[in-house]
């Protein structure tokens, strides 16, 4: 047996994330952490779930935006044996080999912006670009199924980002979605339009996980939805078409 504990990591003047945290008896895997800075709050959230942050033995890292992986070098540190699992086509962005699509979106957006909202950008595009590179341990690629936790299937649902990953866990029938699905007021949504890179792909992968017996999502942005998940995908693929 094993467990599944949806973490909630408070933001000052933004939503909340949500990163998954999955144990049983030998492993206590991760799945996304958050921003840079925000490790202690991260400890806290693992802590009121009853696991030790010091013993996390693996982490998941969907996609390379800050608020996946931000304070993942910080995490790191603490726990140096932890083994980090990320897909190939995000593994270089992860370890800084290859500069951050976030960070070259925000740029080729700034010419037009209006100069009001200038600041804001280059405060943004700082962060992203101070995000400390770490490296990835494992692939995680599509099908791959990990022992741990009850079972761990890997699912490519690129668009958000090329190369973005979501996690089945298959005892809990637990989709893991990161950033692949958002959710508000517990209705699933698509991936953020602003922030996502291919649309036509991210709802090709939306179209992909009906084919999953899922009864629960965990957005990192809105947290668990619950109860008839192939109408909700089907919903949320209906919202997704109509901002296309």
């Amino acid at each position: 047996m094993s467990s599944l504990d949806v973490l909630t990591i408070p933001r000052d003047s933004l939503p909340p994330l949500h990163p998954t945290l999955l144990r049983d008896a030998a492993e206590t895997v991760l799945v996304d952490c958050a921003c840079a800075g925000q490790l202690p709050l991260l400890e806290a959230a693992i802590r009121t779930a009853g696991a030790d942050p010091a013993r996390i033995t693996r982490v998941f890292i969907t996609h390379h935006d800050h608020d996946h992986m931000g304070c993942l070098a910080a995490l790191k540190r603490l726990c140096p044996d932890a083994r980090v699992l990320a897909s190939a086509g995000q593994r270089p962005y992860i370890e800084g080999r290859r500069k951050s699509l976030r960070l070259e979106q925000a740029e080729a957006l700034f010419p037009t912006l209006p100069e009001e909202r200038r600041a804001e950008a280059l405060r943004f595009q700082r962060m992203v670009a101070a995000v400390e590179p770490v490296r990835v341990d494992d692939a995680a690629e599509d099908g791959a199924v990990f022992p741990w936790c009850g079972g761990l299937e890997v699912v490519a649902t690129p668009g958000h980002m090329p190369g973005h990953i979501s996690l089945y866990a298959r005892e809990h029938r637990t989709l893991i979605a990161g950033d692949a699905l958002t959710a508000a007021a517990g209705r699933l949504g698509p991936a953020n339009p602003q922030f996502t890179l291919d649309p036509p792909q991210a709802l090709a992968s939306m179209r992909r996980l009906l084919d999953y017996d899922i009864a629960r999502v965990v957005c990192h942005h809105g947290g668990a939805v619950a109860g008839d998940i192939p109408r909700a995908l089907r919903e949320a693929l209906g919202d997704a078409a109509a901002l296309a």
